[in-house]
């Protein structure tokens, strides 16, 4: 069969995609080139947030299978690197959108109102797949849920609605499959429902606790050595022995309501094992998804603030569009939309190579070797 030639212009619909900048009218020739370009950006944005999606859900998958194939970590990290990148030219277009002057845009502001960003089915979608609960939400100010924001203005479904409810009842969400997966990591050796697991994964957090608080002391008395008053040698000691329990008690996930609590512990204590032992071959490519996971979330909380820094340069501390409080509502947003929150605590907990435990059972992180 005869295939008809390709061209550019057809294949990325150069002329459809050239009429959607108009805004609110039937083309863009009325309209200035500030308004031109914020809805350009936007409308990339939302671009962007279909690639991250794509890849988000790819790895998600992956980490949903039971066990996670060793061979398909490299195609995750490549994922997760590749959403990383993606919120990074988001965030970048917030340097575009600073070209425009206040004045500039308050032209065109009011078409706006009362739409907003908040709006973005798909952000809704992402935050929703990585694992942000509704309870971690942070509402607008006036409306009842973060759903009730994506309603059509009659209170009907939107399309931003129906995607962002549809994905709701996509399961799992990144951060559990995640979650089971470190769940399922052999610590020194043994793995949940191996005989003596408990009591091996126990004694690995006991051994990895007093590594830690050795560790802590020492840098306690590097410390005190300096001349300092009574009062300066007291708030270290409280300091540094405010690290150390905290430590223990994060490893034991003390703050976890115990029919969750020991497996929460283990998931931490695999986190710790990965990234201390992580020359091992078999432990190697887990340790990139754990790093690759933290980027990403890095990537993510610089967009947020990023944002923020854009909308208080360009229309300072103002009610949004929406109704929020603007700014204040989208610093708040980078401080609390923390997703994966223990792969970010472990690194308070990390010590020296020279200090970790001795590994038993090294020999089960190595290659096979042939027969």
């Amino acid at each position: 069969m005869t295939r008809t030639p390709t061209a550019y212009w057809d294949y990325i619909k150069v002329e459809e995609l050239l009429t959607l900048q108009r805004g609110l009218e039937a083309d863009d020739a009325s309209l200035s080139n500030d308004e031109v370009l914020f809805i350009t950006v936007h409308q990339i944005d939302e671009l962007w947030f279909k690639l991250i999606l794509r890849e988000l859900i790819t790895v998600r998958n992956l980490f949903a299978t039971s066990p996670v194939p060793e061979q398909a970590l490299a195609s995750a990290a490549r994922g997760i690197r590749r959403m990383a990148e993606l919120v990074g030219h988001v965030a970048a277009h917030f340097e575009i959108m600073e070209t425009m002057t206040t004045r500039d845009y308050l032209a065109f502001r009011d078409k706006l109102n009362p739409a907003s960003g908040f709006q973005s089915g798909q952000l809704r979608e992402i935050e929703i797949l990585l694992g942000l609960s509704d309870v971690d939400r942070i509402p607008l100010g006036h409306e009842h849920s973060y759903m009730a924001a994506l309603k059509s203005h009659d209170g009907t479904p939107s399309s931003a609605y129906r995607r962002v409810a549809a994905r709701l009842e996509d399961k799992p969400t990144l951060l559990e499959a995640v979650s089971d997966w470190l769940y399922r990591t052999p610590i020194r050796g043994t793995m949940p429902g191996d005989a003596g697991d408990d009591a091996n994964v126990a004694a690995f957090i006991d051994a990895y606790a007093t590594a830690h608080a050795k560790c802590a002391n020492e840098a306690l008395a590097i410390a005190k050595s300096s001349t300092l008053t009574p009062s300066d040698v007291e708030r270290l000691e409280k300091r540094y022995a405010s690290e150390i329990a905290g430590a223990r008690a994060f490893l034991h996930a003390d703050e976890v309501d115990p029919p969750a609590r020991a497996r929460v512990s283990r998931q931490r204590a695999a986190l710790v094992f990965i990234e201390s032992y992580r020359e091992l071959p078999l432990l190697a490519w887990p340790r990139v998804i754990v790093d690759e996971l933290l980027a990403f979330e890095q990537a993510f909380v610089i967009f947020r603030q990023r944002h923020a820094r854009m909308v208080e340069r360009v229309i300072g501390r103002r009610t949004g569009t929406g109704g929020s409080s603007g700014v204040d509502y989208l610093d708040q947003t980078a401080l609390r939309y923390r997703i994966f929150r223990d792969v970010w605590a472990v690194r308070t907990l990390l010590v020296r190579q020279s200090e970790l435990p001795p590994l038993a059972n090294a020999e089960a992180y190595g290659f096979a070797t042939a027969t």
